[in-house]
């Protein structure tokens, strides 16, 4: 077996490998990349290999850094079946179909604007009447935009127009190639080749695949492949599988990420002290916490965590808004396999008949017209909203209404890849608290408009759904997997490098291939 190496290499988001072995063509993972416009235009309308040629694809997990370009995929007649746990299975539709619809409305709400520029620079009349005649052009209501009116425009005075990577039509003609099946249970996926998951402990179906390779000559050769590693002792999740059945132990190369491959988690243990902090610090000031999170997996244990400072009758209760229909689609299927959970999250709320995910003060934001209101509410209150780096969504309109206010605070809880929005926020704050908050607030480019950051940023680095270096190299030296080497992906290069040379110190033989790199199993 060999595999070539073409997203998440030396880099985050994107995660693609190639496994070739005789006749059969395996994808692992067909993530999209998320970084500068440009940049991520040009990466995620391409697929690096004929799709038709494919045999199969291996999915980790749902987050759409793994699975983003799999509507592309089968755009371009991909013809196999894309192979996941069963979890994984009962999510990626809402995933999918969201992100297809992110991007149809951030391109057909940039369109709108290249246009409204356009036609405010071509009238002559006052900029108010101005205003109010091209939106009555544009809009069909406050809501709605026209987007007939805009194309046909946009077209007719030969404007840039912005086309979606794909719709939610070519999203729904993906499901019909997935299938679910159980951990721990050996699934054919090509000629002589089988795959097993093992938890993995990152979000709710993401799994640690195991491949074999029985080949003509009776030789066997095994890859095991990580996907993103959870980490340890954290709420709602079984931690990652340590212990593996002894015919999946051999392995001849283990691709593992290493997204927090040189840096440290604070203890699981003080990540409800560090929330309530930072709940009581914005309240105090009459402020609201906005919390940009990936909407599977981090919305739904912000609300676990939540659910228990509540219980403990500690502080002021103030609402909580899941701005989302994703997350909340999403928390129902959480829902769905109480299997997965830890003994903790049974003991603390199975137990006493209560749904981890529901009390008084969680309410879920379907509407336009709701998320509207909402962004405009005054009164103190948590939001929590997608997408988690801030490059979409409707945490982008949370951002342009109260990122202005010292009094309000933006909450990051995971990791933001390089030339993010979340990023960007990350390093202007920082700047400005090192300045004291003196100055001119820098200004922060949110859907083509610039405004201050003034709000405070916090981060709490332990909600992180990654293990960091040391749970990485917990994993490598207390699992019972038999190693031979380890190719290192999906994360920053300085990240990859530091790792490699850390556990190249413990003993292992080290890779971190660059794009379009292959290594061979054996």
């Amino acid at each position: 077996m060999n595999v070539t190496f073409y997203g998440g290499t030396r880099e985050v988001t994107g995660s693609m490998h190639l496994l070739s072995a005789e006749t059969n063509r395996i994808l692992l993972d067909c993530g999209m990349f998320q970084g500068r416009r440009k940049e991520s235009e040009q990466k995620n309308r391409t697929i690096p290999m004929d799709p038709q040629l494919l045999t199969n694809v291996i999915l980790s997990h749902a987050h759409i850094d793994h699975s983003g370009r799999i509507p592309l995929l089968v755009k371009n007649k991909f013809k196999g079946s894309i192979i996941c746990t069963r979890p994984t299975n009962a999510a990626i539709k809402y995933l999918l179909l969201d992100s297809a619809h992110i991007q149809e409305s951030d391109a057909n709400y940039i369109n709108y604007k290249t246009l409204r520029s356009f036609l405010y620079e071509m009238k002559n009349q006052n900029k108010k009447k101005k205003n109010e005649e091209i939106k009555s052009i544009l809009k069909k209501d406050r809501y709605e935009l026209n987007k007939d009116v805009i194309n046909s425009l946009i077209k007719k005075n030969n404007l840039e127009y912005i086309k979606p990577i794909y719709t939610e039509e070519d999203a729904n003609d993906s499901l019909k190639h997935f299938e679910g099946y159980p951990y721990e249970h050996p699934i054919t996926i090509g000629n002589n080749l089988t795959c097993t998951f093992y938890e993995a402990g990152h979000i709710l179906g993401s799994a640690i695949s195991i491949i074999k390779h029985n080949n003509k000559d009776g030789k066997r050769s095994t890859i095991a492949f990580t996907g993103d590693i959870g980490r340890f002792n954290k709420p709602i999740l079984k931690d990652p599988t340590l212990i593996f059945k002894e015919e999946d132990r051999d392995i001849d190369l283990l691709i593992i990420e290493s997204t927090y491959g040189n840096r440290y988690h604070e203890p699981v243990a003080e990540l409800k002290s560090e929330f309530k902090k930072v709940l009581t610090d914005t309240f105090n000031k009459g402020g609201t916490l906005i919390i940009p999170a990936f909407a599977y997996g981090r919305t739904q244990e912000l609300i676990y965590v939540l659910h228990e400072i509540y219980n403990e009758n500690g502080m002021e209760k103030k609402p909580v808004y899941i701005d989302s229909p994703l997350a909340s689609n999403l928390t129902k299927v959480f829902g769905e396999y109480p299997e997965t959970y830890d003994e903790e999250t049974h003991h603390t709320f199975l137990e006493h008949g209560e749904n981890p995910f529901y009390f008084n003060q969680v309410e879920f934001i379907s509407s336009v017209k709701d998320s509207m209101a909402l962004m405009q509410e005054d009164k103190s209150h948590i939001v929590i909203a997608s997408s988690g780096m801030c490059e979409a969504g409707r945490i982008l309109h949370h951002l342009r209404y109260k990122i202005h206010s010292p009094k309000n605070t933006i909450l990051t809880v995971g990791f933001m890849a390089k030339n993010t929005l979340g990023s960007k926020i990350q390093e202007l704050s920082a700047e400005y608290e090192k300045k004291g908050r003196k100055g001119e607030a820098p200004e922060v480019k949110i859907l083509n408009k610039l405004y201050p950051l003034k709000a405070k940023v916090s981060t709490i680095s332990g909600f992180s759904a990654h293990a960091d270096k040391n749970e990485l190299i917990k994993f490598l030296k207390e699992s019972n997997l038999r190693i031979k080497k380890i190719a290192i992906v999906h994360g920053e290069e300085e990240q990859s490098l530091a790792f490699a040379e850390s556990i190249k110190n413990e003993g292992f033989e080290v890779i971190v291939p660059n794009v379009g790199e292959t290594i061979s199993a054996v």
